[in-house]
């Protein structure tokens, strides 16, 4: 499955909408940054990796109409927290070839996903019994994925893991986006809402939590998907290790600790369906995991375990 996928004939990059799973299986073409810039708002394109490839095709775009400064300063403003869409247009805007580098980035990431998938797997014990957050599989990145790569390859090598999914509240990614992955991919899961993963835990019924990022700070503080942090936090206090899956683009060494990232707060309704009219909402999109939660980072290159990276 291409998430994010050049289409020379028809100009521009196709991108699979992720507002429309699981119901219906819809492209879109994006033949502008700014429409590349929407699509990255609008969360028809979501996932940090995913993203970062989303937003190199948008800068080559704004590139090829002769506006690549304009382009890529409506990328950068399209959504503020993860880390790839800035590693990816600073790659682009400088390359001498934009869409060339636009591909390497593409190529890069799923050749990454597949590597973290291998280092990952091997920290699976057989039959693992994994609780993960969010969506981190192939939809989030250009194929394969982090956090749920790491499942798939301990699924492919015959470790015969079973996911528990948080459903990820409020825009239900792991309800909606995650389930439809592994079930595609012929990997046993169940859905839980968010508020049950502490009684899971509690019970027992968890070997390992693996989660994805969205930005990892210098000194390991993780930003992610809100939830995370709770979720590492019942970790601990049950005994359960927390990985963490991402790739080098996700690190963030020029931002010392969470306390210094910009955290996305998106509107009120997403989660006011159920509230009388008018109700207020605080809605923050991510939140931030401390290092000492985090048992070790899974990347391109390895385990990395130990603070700072």
């Amino acid at each position: 499955m291409a998430t994010v996928e050049w289409d020379e004939a028809a100009g521009g990059v196709r991108l699979i909408d992720q507002t429309r799973l699981p119901a219906e299986e819809r492209y879109v073409l994006c033949r502008t940054a700014e429409e590349v810039a929407r699509a990255i708002r609008d969360m028809v394109v979501r996932g940090a990796p995913a993203i970062g490839a989303a937003a190199a095709y948008g800068v080559a775009l704004a590139a090829r109409a002769g506006r690549l400064a304009e382009g890529a300063a409506a990328i950068r403003a399209s959504r503020p927290t993860a880390r790839d869409l800035f590693w990816a247009v600073e790659r682009v805007e400088r390359a001498p070839d934009p869409l060339a580098e636009a591909h390497r980035v593409a190529r890069e990431n799923v050749e990454a996903c597949r590597s973290i998938g291998r280092h990952g797997a091997a920290l699976l014990p057989a039959g693992a019994r994994v609780v993960t957050i969010c969506n981190t599989g192939a939809l989030a990145t250009v194929d394969y994925g982090t956090a749920l790569g790491v499942i798939r390859a301990a699924h492919e090598t015959g470790k015969a893991p079973f996911v528990y999914v948080m459903e990820t509240r409020p825009r239900a990614q792991g309800a909606r986006l995650t389930t439809w992955e592994l079930r595609r991919l012929g990997i046993p899961h169940r859905l839980i809402v968010d508020s049950a993963v502490g009684l899971l835990l509690q019970r027992g019924m968890v070997d390992v939590a693996v989660s994805g990022a969205d930005r990892v700070c210098a000194n390991g503080d993780v930003v992610n998907k809100v939830g995370t942090y709770p979720l590492a936090v019942l970790c601990r206090e049950h005994g359960v290790p927390f990985y963490v899956a991402a790739p080098e683009s996700t690190f963030d060494r020029r931002t010392p600790d969470g306390a210094g990232v910009t955290i996305e707060e998106r509107a009120p309704e997403e989660v006011t369906g159920f509230a009388p009219p008018g109700t207020p909402a605080w809605n923050p999109a991510f939140d931030v995991t401390p290092a000492a939660l985090v048992r070790a980072l899974i990347t391109e290159h390895g385990v990395v375990e130990g603070r700072p990276i």
